[in-house]
């Protein structure tokens, strides 16, 4: 609002009236014109372009080659100085470095308060978060020697040993040609338990089958991932897999997976629901993953089935599969092999999954479409199907031995009917043209999605080499529908799309209908292992909540800065007021960092914070 104070000269002449009347025209005129000229003026500057500030100027040039962060680099040095930005203008708190035996923690996975609980339907290996007296307020340091990995596709087959150095592996799993260790690296051959001759001839057998060439097959869930070679070589066939393994004797494998630049994650099918919505994944895998199906009634099959999009596939290869063959080389007794798939394939009927293609050691079944038959029959079978309301409420939640169900007035529109990808990445998501995401309309996702754009073209300009091969894993902290992921979207790089449980509305559903991935989240520390993120987005909004934090800022910094590659880049939008406060504590935190104004002009209350993390490994008494 602009306010324009008019002051009126009334000077009375009782000896020239006329030239009084005259002069006070010419005066009203003027200061109307004054008047316009102001508020002209005020609009104006309103716009963005009024204040004489550099940044903004770079920022809205349009075409222009911006050099607006002259003291931040980017690119990867490991030794020399970075440049320092003098932007200390009050005390920052100090965070001195963890002790070096710190470097391959992971805060709810940690092997020691693992073992005090429960071994029973694998409680032990889920996450418990340590309490608020055992937290660590000091920087995980990388290993000493640590290196940026590879780039994209390199990665996939190559990871310098320093930055998981842990040889257990090589030896346990030398025969199955999953990785050896050469000189001064790890290579990763490709092999697997089930794919002797590689993961490339595995998929072609799978893509026999299932429509993995043409699009319709985009997001896929690998339980019990191993190194994750799997999701590894789907990526070259425009499908993105969430891998998973626990942290168990083998404690590097999501580690050496996401070195790798594969998307993984350190879980268990244990005794609560996976952090995925439901009718997520197009596709679902086991390879030799260890997972009892048959047990507990089909608990955990029923658990996949519940992340199952109708008309989605799921793979077992291994045992029990074709047990008449191979229980001699399994070194397990024929009667329970045979009794372990009758359980499968009993729990499959009841879930109306078809059998597509048992051949070899591998199974294929497909999820049913049609849900009113489908309704019918568990109903006759006397099975107990899930709350309406349970599908997507999994946070921290015990897995039931129910049926989710779903109508088939959604399993066309919610559900089933995607179109192929890339083509799914921008259109409409069923649930949001359904009506299925309460507050948010069509036009409302569209207008997110021009907003998005907007966003990462302005990135682009802060850091020129984001797209570039230098980031592969990316995480954004504060994902809504996915708009950063689809507008970034690139072979070279692949997004962790987080929705934090207190966000106001459950967006998750629709970023795996976008052919993206992602997960469910709270202020407690990740599911990631240590150091694997190149590039973060979006904390501080993601944990604010009607104008209030729900997190302690320390502790988000802190996890972020666990993950964060080495030269790692972090990017954080925000209103001033929370950034100047981040700002404040990321000083004390080994970053190189610089606020700048918004996209639009620094008339915008929300503003950007950028900071790189600087080069330091364990037994480092400084930043390098």
């Amino acid at each position: 609002m602009y306010l324009c104070l008019c002051l009126w000269p009334v000077m009375a002449n009782k000896y020239n009236s006329g030239d009084s009347r005259t002069r006070s025209s010419v005066s009203i005129f003027i200061v109307a014109g004054l008047c316009c000229f102001f508020y002209l003026l005020g609009a104006w500057q309103r716009s963005g372009f009024g204040k004489g500030d550099s940044i903004a100027l770079e920022m809205t040039k349009s075409g222009a080659d911006c050099n607006i962060l002259p003291n931040l680099n980017f690119e990867t040095h490991h030794a020399g100085e970075a440049g320092i930005i003098d932007d200390s203008d009050s005390k920052v708190t100090v965070y001195k470095p963890c002790d070096p035996k710190y470097t391959d923690y992971t805060p709810c996975q940690d092997q020691g308060r693992a073992m005090t609980f429960p071994r029973e339907n694998m409680i032990y290996r889920e996450r418990h978060c340590p309490p608020e007296e055992e937290k660590l307020h000091c920087l995980i340091p990388a290993p000493k020697g640590y290196v940026t990995p590879f780039p994209w596709p390199k990665s996939r087959d190559y990871v310098p040993y320093a930055n998981a150095p842990y040889k257990s592996l090589t030896v346990e799993k030398a025969i199955q040609n999953w990785i050896q260790y050469e000189g001064n690296v790890f290579r990763f051959p490709g092999g697997g338990t089930q794919f002797p001759q590689g993961a490339d001839k595995y998929i072609d057998q799978l893509a026999s089958v299932i429509p993995i060439a043409n699009g319709t097959v985009r997001t896929a869930l690998d339980t019990g991932c191993g190194v994750a070679s799997w999701g590894a070589y789907l990526w070259k066939r425009n499908v993105i897999a969430m891998s998973f393994a626990p942290r168990d004797s083998h404690e590097a494998q999501v580690q050496f997976a996401l070195e790798r630049g594969v998307p993984a994650v350190i879980g268990v099918l244990g005794s609560v629901k996976m952090p995925y919505p439901s009718r997520a994944f197009d596709m679902a895998h086991c390879s030799r993953c260890l997972i009892p199906w048959g047990m507990n009634d089909g608990l955990y099959m029923k658990e996949v089935d519940r992340v199952l999009r109708p008309g989605g596939y799921w793979v077992l290869s291994g045992p029990p599969i074709n047990w008449k063959t191979n229980f001699k080389a399994w070194q397990r007794p024929k009667e329970e092999l045979q009794e372990e798939q009758r359980q499968i394939e009993d729990v499959a009927k009841l879930l109306c999954w078809k059998k597509k293609s048992e051949l070899g050691e591998i199974a294929v079944w497909q999820k049913t479409m049609d849900s009113a038959s489908c309704r019918a029959k568990q109903e006759s079978s006397g099975v107990t199907l899930c709350k309406p309301d349970y599908a997507d409420d999994v946070w921290y939640q015990k897995m039931e031995p129910c049926i989710t169900p779903y109508d088939n007035a959604n399993s066309g529109v919610a559900s089933g009917y995607l179109k192929p990808f890339p083509e799914r990445l921008y259109s409409v998501p069923p649930r949001i043209a359904s009506g299925l995401v309460p507050g948010v309309s069509v036009e409302a996702y569209q207008e997110d999605n021009k907003q998005w754009k907007k966003h990462v073209n302005a990135y682009r300009k802060i850091n020129k080499i984001i797209d570039s091969g230098r980031y592969r894993n990316i995480m954004d902290m504060n994902a809504g529908f996915g708009g950063f992921a689809a507008a970034l979207q690139s072979p070279k790089l692949w997004v962790m799309n987080v929705v934090p449980t207190i966000a106001e509305k459950n967006t998750l559903g629709v970023i795996y209908e976008r052919g993206l991935i992602g997960i469910y989240h709270d202020c407690k520390a990740g599911f990631r292992a240590m150091i694997s993120v190149d590039l973060e987005m979006d904390l501080a909004v993601a944990y604010k909540k009607n104008g209030s934090s729900k997190c302690d800022f320390e502790d988000i910094l802190l996890e972020m800065d666990r993950i964060l590659r080495p030269e790692g880049a972090i990017m954080l939008r925000d209103e001033v007021d929370v950034l100047v406060k981040v700002k404040k504590m990321i000083g004390g935190m080994r970053y190189d960092f610089k606020m700048m104004d918004h996209e639009d002009g620094p008339l915008v209350p929300e503003k950007i914070l950028v900071a790189v993390k600087q080069y330091w490994v364990g037994n480092s008494t400084s930043a390098q």
